[in-house]
């Protein structure tokens, strides 16, 4: 990889799509306006994270794809779409792009673990919703080999391992951390798997909404192979930028090299 500037637009979405879609298109230039080379948007960016409702507001064609596509390229920049609700037929999946400076798709990546959970008093079935994905892909660019896994998937280590293996550099992460897991993982989770794979994390939350029946942490970060936080959101609607240096990653890997290390013979149960 080379040294690029990143950036992560943590937005605050409404219950209007189509507003909420034309926002965070002025957000993505605003990023590419400040320099940024590569920028990340949140799960679910364009509607609050209410699994009901996102049965109605799921996309059934690529006009929204399409849109980022077109912002994508007319900025010049690499460009994590989040997640959207896609619709195929009867199957419905919680759906990431990565999108390079022409406009291209170069990842599609379905979110595969569903958040199904009950604790603090949320209960939450996203397998009621969404199918879950079956396919894990990096890609080698100009900016580094990148990676994508969305929200709930970042609990489960093998998934961003078997990412670092394939050569990622850098896993985005599009995700939607609530105010009861948040406070207590997201940091955690995001450091342990940035220092265990030694790659940088980009981890891209939706703001705060108050009156959403789903509230979203916020706190987006973007973390280094060391462990380190180079940059870290509020709760509020805002843009982070910070520089994903090549020397970090290539002298952690040097000093530690864990995955020349690993003796995977012995993993087997």
């Amino acid at each position: 990889m080379e040294t690029i500037k990143s950036a992560i637009c943590q937005n605050a979405p409404t219950l209007k799509k189509k507003t909420n879609i034309t926002h965070a298109v002025s957000l993505i230039a605003e990023a590419a306006r400040n320099g940024a080379q590569l920028v990340c948007l949140p799960e679910i960016f364009y509607y609050h994270y209410d699994l009901l409702a996102l049965r109605q507001q799921a996309d059934t064609d690529t006009t929204v794809r399409e849109q980022l596509q077109q912002i994508a390229a007319t900025c010049g920049i690499y460009l994590c779409t989040g997640s959207m609700a896609v619709k195929e037929g009867t199957t419905i999946r919680n759906t990431s792009y990565l999108i390079d400076p022409s406009g291209e798709i170069l990842i599609v990546y379905s979110k595969i673990h569903p958040f199904d959970v009950t604790f603090g008093g949320l209960r939450v079935r996203e397998s009621a919703v969404f199918t879950p994905g079956n396919k894990i892909k990096v890609v080698d660019t100009p900016i580094g080999k990148l990676g994508i896994i969305i929200c709930y998937d970042v609990r489960f280590p093998e998934l961003a391992r078997v990412c670092a293996l394939k050569g990622a550099e850098i896993l985005l992460v599009p995700a939607a951390f609530n105010t009861i897991s948040g406070p207590a993982h997201w940091h955690v989770l995001l450091r342990a798997r940035a220092i265990e794979n030694q790659m940088f994390i980009i981890a891209a939350s939706q703001a705060r909404v108050q009156n959403a029946s789903y509230i979203a942490y916020g706190h987006s970060m973007m973390v280094d192979p060391w462990g380190r936080i180079l940059a870290e959101a509020g709760e509020n609607e805002e843009i982070i930028y910070a520089e994903l240096k090549q020397h970090v990653l290539t002298d952690t890997r040097k000093q530690m090299p864990l995955l020349e290390q690993r003796k995977p013979e012995l993993y087997q149960i």
